[in-house]
């Protein structure tokens, strides 16, 4: 066996843990100073780790700081100064300064995954002096929709549902307890390192508190076979998805590919992902027909062993709890503690994770956070940083943010800030794709967006006035169609008996691994069963017979017309200013008006001739009084016309 170093005194203070909802430290548990006590490991054969791996980007040490080019006059941050050094060396063209109404549209959804009200556009327009618009990133980021919409990012990474998945798809009836702690731990900017440690180790940092205990169900949120025959076979694929996981997640390698022989590209043996799994064996055990739930450490930890090929039934070399050799170059170790004792390897695990010899962690964070303001990371590979993912198009800059964001205490929300208050994120897009840049690397425009299928459902409920405004608890199971229904065992999905839950966020939804959502499935949402880094964005007919036709679109289109109706008279020009404020958050030209209008009055006409009876018109919620049904029943259908636009679907 490769020998592993002694380890080196601890120079980082543990960090503080009580920030998060009013947490007290409980007594953190320290890893006790003392002679291993585990069987000696077998001698395994695998390839050393050469001076050429370790040159591999992703394995450097962070450049330490570097003075950027020369700022452009249009800088506004360092982002900008790295940024605008490329387009110099690509001989691109930057886009102009996106309108503010466009800017701070882009900048609510990104920030809270909501449009902006008329009145905070009204307010906002008019400030496009830097601290001014400091202060508008500063609201955002405080109100509790920011957590909301950011978890669902964190959500598919963890492979969250609130169901086992296969054959049964069972409930685990405490999952919605981890989304909740997701959420009010990014509200709360609890630092990424110990978001991290939590979540790896919470039962261990703070085994007296039920949070900390509640953040270790990341470790096991992948779907699982409680009932299978062999309960060591279960284990054994628990085990591997986790640990397959944690390495992809958190370090950006698929060391995975590993399970049944060295990977074939990264220079992670086989030796290497069993000793990296040992860390968690200690703490997962598996009881037929029960769901896994939180980690929870056993008093004497099992003897781990290499599995040959892969297979659970053939245990190989005893290998001892290590971190992987090319992430680890200081070759910092996993202290073996004395039996009856916990076994510390995941407080120490959460401790190298956020050592500054461990460069992966930062950059990884990074890159996720910067795809999620531009669609695609600075590495378009974000759960893959080995030799055959994509190198990053501004390596400096990465960087140099993964720095700055250590330097920050691994505040999330500082990083979001310089990021969205930058020149680059404040680019207008290009029309189409620019010649030179057709995939948008170079960034000398802001690349279109879709939202996805949770953002436009919120946008839905939002715009139209209905969205509910209540927070956390078991996930909500709204009214699904009878064909979708048919699908399911009996009892699978039980519609939540107050109609008002029903117009919840998107992420209080409930997360069935075996059926999701109508228009998430649309929206290209990830079904659950494994990590996922980067949504795939397909345009299909579903889609749109979906907006067009769904019970959903049409209830959101009337209640959208019963908020601009509400008190009005007459159809009239006010209308259609206040359906493009809601909807598209600008106002509409003198020729969109005209078009409006146009539609209205010829549907109006329409429904006039085909008369027909009230209950089968798509009224307004409430239903003006003042008004003719065939007149308030087009401007529903005007509604619903305007939720299936590319520029509703779409952030420019």
């Amino acid at each position: 066996m490769i020998q592993q170093s002694p380890a080196r005194p601890a120079t980082r203070r543990l960090p503080r843990l009580e920030m998060l909802l009013g947490w007290f430290i409980a007594g953190v548990a320290f890893l006790p100073n003392v002679s291993p006590a585990a069987p000696p490991a077998v001698d395994v054969t695998e390839t050393p780790i050469s001076a050429v791996d370790r040159d591999h980007w992703a394995f450097r040490p962070l450049r330490p700081a570097v003075t950027p080019p020369a700022q452009q006059a249009s800088a506004r941050n360092t982002i900008d100064c790295w940024i605008a050094h490329q387009w110099r060396t690509h001989k691109l063209r930057p886009a102009r300064p996106a309108a503010p109404h466009t800017y701070f549209r882009r900048l609510s959804y990104d920030l809270r995954g909501l449009p902006p009200t008329p009145h905070e556009l009204e307010t906002w327009s008019g400030r496009n002096e830097a601290d001014a618009v400091d202060r508008v990133v500063d609201q955002m980021l405080a109100s509790p929709a920011y957590g909301e919409y950011a978890a669902q990012h964190w959500l598919d990474l963890a492979r969250f549902a609130e169901t086992d998945g296969f054959e049964h798809d069972l409930i685990r009836k405490q999952a919605w307890r981890y989304r909740d702690w997701v959420i009010d731990a990014l509200n709360a900017d609890l630092p990424y390192d110990q978001f991290m440690a939590l979540q790896v180790a919470g039962d261990e940092l703070l085994p007296a508190n039920d949070q900390a205990r509640i953040a270790t169900a990341f470790c096991l949120s992948g779907p699982d076979m409680p009932d299978i025959n062999s309960q060591q076979e279960r284990l054994h694929n628990v085990l591997n998805e986790l640990t397959s996981t944690i390495g992809s997640v958190l370090l950006g390698l698929q060391i995975g590919c590993a399970q049944c022989h060295d990977h074939k590209y990264d220079p992670i043996s086989q030796a290497d992902f069993y000793r990296f799994r040992a860390i968690f064996e200690p703490a997962v055990a598996v009881k037929r027909n029960q769901s896994l739930s939180l980690l929870s450490e056993r008093e004497t930890p099992p003897i781990s062993h290499l599995m040959l090929r892969g297979d659970w039934r053939r245990p190989g070399p005893v290998v001892l709890p290590a971190f992987p050799r090319i992430a680890n170059p200081a070759a910092i170790a996993v202290p073996q503690p004395a039996p009856g004792t916990s076994s510390g390897r995941r407080l120490a695990l959460s401790r190298w994770l956020a050592d500054p010899a461990n460069p992966l962690t930062s950059r990884v964070m990074v890159n996720r956070i910067w795809q999620s303001h531009f669609g695609q990371g600075l590495s378009r590979t974000p759960s893959d940083f080995g030799t055959i993912g994509d190198p990053p198009s501004h390596p400096v800059l990465l960087d140099w943010l993964a720095t700055e964001f250590v330097k920050r205490q691994w505040s999330v929300k500082q990083l979001r800030r310089i990021i969205v208050t930058s020149a680059t994120y404040r680019q207008a897009g290009h029309d189409g794709k620019s010649a030179a840049d057709p995939e948008h690397v170079w960034l000398a425009g802001f690349p279109r967006r879709r939202l996805s299928g949770e953002a436009l459902r919120d946008a839905m409920l939002a715009t139209s006035g209905s969205l509910s405004s209540a927070r956390g608890g078991p996930g909500i199971m709204a009214p699904l169609p009878p064909e979708l229904l048919q699908t399911l065992l009996k009892n699978q999905w039980k519609v939540s008996p107050r109609q008002a839950d029903h117009y919840r966020r998107s992420i209080y939804l409930f997360a069935r691994r075996n059926l999701r959502y109508p228009i998430f499935d649309a929206f290209d949402r990830p079904d659950g069963n494994a990590s996922c880094s980067r949504r795939s964005q397909s345009t299909t007919a579903p889609q749109s017979l979906l907006l067009l036709n769904s019970r959903f679109s049409l209830d959101a289109a009337r209640r959208l017309a019963g908020v601009l109706l509400r008190d009005r008279s007459q159809v009239d020009a006010a209308c259609f200013q206040a359906l493009f404020r809601r909807i598209y958050s600008r106002a509409a030209t003198p020729a969109e008006v005209k078009l409006l209008a146009t539609f209205h009055d010829r549907q109006t006409m329409l429904l006039q001739t085909a008369n027909r009876a009230p209950s089968q018109l798509a009224l307004p919620i409430p239903r003006p009084t003042e008004l003719s049904l065939a007149s308030a029943a087009a401007f529903s259908d005007l509604c619903l016309a305007a939720f299936n636009t590319n520029e509703f679907l779409y952030l420019d």
